[in-house]
């Protein structure tokens, strides 16, 4: 599977089938919670958060990915993440792009 963030692959040409999106919310166990709280109080970088995001990114990523093979999709262009909190501790990461078969492959 192809994935990009632009709206073309180079030298192909694509049939569009339809837009397709992955997500989850999670979330870190409440001692890591408290850990990094303290953090704040120093400053630096969030590493329990940063895993948190990251694995969130890849879960999304993955079931955007099986959407787009129940389409028989070769790629998926123009990928866009967003995330969002939900809750102290917790966030949504959301991936979303369109399912295109290639058709000069």
């Amino acid at each position: 599977m192809i994935l990009v963030n632009t709206d073309y692959i180079s030298g192909k040409e694509l049939e569009m089938l339809s837009i397709v999106k992955g997500s989850t919310i999670q979330t870190k166990h409440v001692g890591k919670d408290i850990t990094q709280s303290f953090k704040t109080l120093v400053g630096g970088e969030l590493t329990s958060y940063n895993e948190m995001m990251n694995e969130a990114r890849a879960i999304a990523t993955k079931r955007m990915v099986e959407e787009a093979e129940a389409l028989g999709a070769d790629a998926v262009v123009n990928i866009r993440y967003a995330s969002a909190a939900v809750m102290q501790g917790a966030a949504e990461v959301i991936v979303y792009g369109t399912a295109v078969k290639i058709i000069n492959k």
